[in-house]
């Protein structure tokens, strides 16, 4: 157990789960994971590695005696009319029967319907009336004569989920975590080890969570495939439901005219369509003019009488083009149906995750540690809906006067649902309030760069904020740095006007791309770069071989120097420094760094494997220990009075999969993701 899994089952004692134990018990049951860690939550909610053999094994015995498969539907009927009495879990939806003024049941797996169920049941559970709800049921069976009346009789019903919490200890217990432990948390309650995963990244994750925190939030995120874009939504809360396809009807989705039954809206916190892209989708336009006038009003029409509903609507889809492509020849939303490329659609949309950011999920990435029982979650911020935290940064800043009242109710939104997720305590610092207010405004900003591209009668607007001292701050996405040549452009520009980005070097923006074969052309300068979290297209040779060339003596400077990756890293370093000299030529480098007090010695192997391999090459590679405890510079020295101050040394890229010989990212450094960092440029 790591610190932060002792320290979460300490201050949530029983509310939290070892969230490997999901795939340990879930075997060939096909139910959403808040399904099965309500059971475990139920047994395992603890770290005595005993209990939680033992509560594994209790679950198991549960699912494997109580879930209904679909091919063994048949021999639970037979159970449960043999014995009289049996307990099953299976999703189960409501209908009513007007013709004998009853309500009835359906179970799913089970394959059985027409099961009367009281109304006050139904009252209590009105979900169950759209979509259907994973519940514990107890079924009867008793045989009649009556052709009309089931033999099957309902007994007792429990949806899986939590019936209460304490808020007010959720308060309390927060405090006692800092933001990035807690940030941790909740990435480790989602289900993913946050290790592998930077603080953008991770706030992109988080993201994924407001509309569950936030009435009437309108999300969406496309991207790649495997990105785990619709999970959230079919496994996390029972307070959500995941349509696939993407394709509904007015009458499923807000209401029915004939009988005037409310459609999921009016009973579901969110409300996600997956596989939401597709040109070629049909769409029903009079369900786009409704879901638009919903999305901005909350509310929709029934015949002359309207109604409002609080559900937020999140759509996610697969995009068909790479981002560079996309800005070059078309916009973000690109992959969308034909119906839906609709600005006054696109422009209610409150926040666009880049999901060409969000990585390709791994089996690794996955977390092994504690977090929260998600359906505990779930509850939390089902109860956050009722707050607004959406003016807790104006005691420090005040957006731009040009942005439109819909711009700032999406800002004002997204802070919102952000600071409920991190802040619920309140009490953020003010460079913590303005972090969220800028991750909120890239959001928006994103949807409205690409109106801008799609309808240019939208005006340009000034995505700016100032602080107490009146200092103006602008954002920029950073698809807008790393691309800055493809991106101020609206689909109906010249293409061929446009600059080719590759054939230029990008020496004062933190955006280089300059082709190999013009980098040693490329004259060296004093200066900074910064580089955002996430960035691509960064690499070794861009950031370092103008000012490594013709060096005969380099020294690089990094106590961190010990593991393995960081051991690659400076072979790729090496690599930068054999590509930009002579063949015939020497060059002397020196590493300083620090010794590892546990693996010295495979720390020293390291070191001589690269120091053999590089003679052959005319590198003649030595290195030293400095144990003073004084060493924490970064930086390389180079005999042509060169200085290169590295703020995080060498390791400026985010984890990726090296035994992946197929992963670009593994054979190219300019298809990896970076971490933030900066890199100054001094002539000594």
């Amino acid at each position: 157990m790591t610190d932060l899994d002792k320290k979460i089952c300490d201050v949530f004692a029983g509310l939290v789960v070892r969230k490997d134990l999901v795939k340990t018990v879930k075997g060939n049951a096909i139910v959403p994971s808040y399904v099965l860690e309500y059971l475990l939550g139920q047994y395992c909610a603890t770290n005595d590695e005993d209990s939680i053999e033992s509560g594994i094994q209790t679950v198991k015995e549960i699912l494997a005696k109580h879930y209904v498969h679909r091919n063994e539907a048949g021999l639970i009927r037979s159970t449960i009319r043999e014995k009289g009495r049996h307990k099953v879990i299976d999703k189960v939806s409501v209908a009513l029967n007007d013709k004998k003024d009853c309500y009835e049941t359906e179970f799913a797996n089970l394959g059985i319907k027409k099961v009367l169920i009281d109304s006050g049941t139904v009252k209590q559970h009105p979900k169950l009336l759209v979509g259907g709800v994973w519940v514990i049921a107890d079924l009867e069976y008793e045989h009649t004569e009556d052709k009309d009346a089931s033999p099957w009789i309902l007994s007792t019903i429990k949806p899986i989920q939590m019936s209460h919490f304490d808020y007010d200890s959720y308060i309390k217990a927060r405090s006692q975590f800092t933001l990035d432990e807690w940030i941790d948390v909740l990435v480790q309650s989602i289900g993913f080890n946050p290790e592998y995963f930077g603080k953008r990244s991770k706030l992109t994750q988080l993201v994924r969570l407001i509309p569950f925190c936030e009435r009437n939030y309108n999300l969406i995120e496309l991207g790649p495939k495997g990105t785990g874009k619709s999970h959230i939504y079919s496994e996390f809360s029972p307070h959500g439901i995941l349509l696939s396809g993407g394709e509904v009807s007015v009458p499923k989705l807000f209401v029915n005219n004939s009988s005037g039954k409310i459609g999921l809206v009016g009973y579901w916190d969110t409300v996600a369509f997956d596989e939401f892209a597709g040109k070629q989708k049909k769409v029903d336009k009079a369900l786009v003019d409704i879901m638009k006038n919903y999305m901005a009003n909350k509310s929709f029409s029934r015949g002359v009488e309207t109604l409002g509903a609080d559900a937020s609507m999140v759509f996610v889809g697969n995009t068909e083009h790479s981002l560079p492509y996309m800005l070059k020849h078309s916009d973000l939303f690109d992959a969308l149906p034909a119906k839906f490329y609709d600005s006054a659609f696109l422009d209610r949309l409150h926040f666009y995750i880049p999901g060409w950011e969000v990585d390709i999920i791994r089996g690794e990435m996955f977390s092994d540690g504690y977090g929260f029982v998600v359906d505990y979650l779930a509850e939390i911020l089902r109860h956050l809906r009722n707050q607004d935290y959406s003016d807790q940064y104006k005691e420090y800043f005040s957006l731009s006067q040009n942005m439109s009242t819909r711009d700032r109710d999406a800002i004002n939104k997204t802070f919102s649902g952000l600071m409920k997720i991190l802040f619920p305590q309140g009490g953020a610092t003010e460079a913590e309030v303005e972090e969220v207010l800028k991750f909120a405004m890239e959001g928006r900003k994103r949807v409205k760069d690409q109106l801008f591209r799609i309808d240019t009668t939208y005006a340009d607007v000034d995505f700016s904020y100032s602080d107490k001292l009146g200092k103006v701050k602008p954002i920029a996405t950073l698809e807008e740095l790393e691309y800055p040549n493809y991106f101020h452009k609206t689909v109906s520009s010249d293409d061929t006007s446009l600059p080719d980005m590759d054939a230029q070097a990008q020496t004062t923006t933190g955006s280089p791309t300059t082709e190999a074969a013009n980098i040693s052309e490329k004259q060296p300068t004093e200066g900074h770069l910064t580089f955002a979290e996430n960035q691509r297209g960064v690499s070794y040779d861009d950031l370092f071989a103008p000012y490594l060339k013709g060096a005969k003596h380099i020294t690089i400077t990094d106590p961190y120097i010990r593991l393995f990756f960081q051991a690659r890293n400076l072979m790729e370093l090496l690599e930068t420094i054999i590509r930009n000299k002579a063949e015939e030529e020497e060059v002397v480098v020196i590493l300083v760094t620090v010794e590892d007090e546990f693996k010295g010695d495979q720390q020293r192997e390291f070191f001589e494997k690269i120091q053999n391999e590089m003679f052959s090459v005319g590198i003649k590679f030595a290195y030293s220990f400095d144990n003073s405890g004084s060493q924490h510079a970064r930086h390389i020295v180079t005999n042509t009075s060169w200085k290169i101050s590295l703020d995080r040394g060498l390791d400026i890229f985010q984890q990726y999969d090296m035994g992946d010989a197929f992963q670009l990212a593994n054979r190219n450094q300019k298809y990896r993701a970076c971490k933030a960092f900066e890199v100054t440029y001094i002539k000594v």
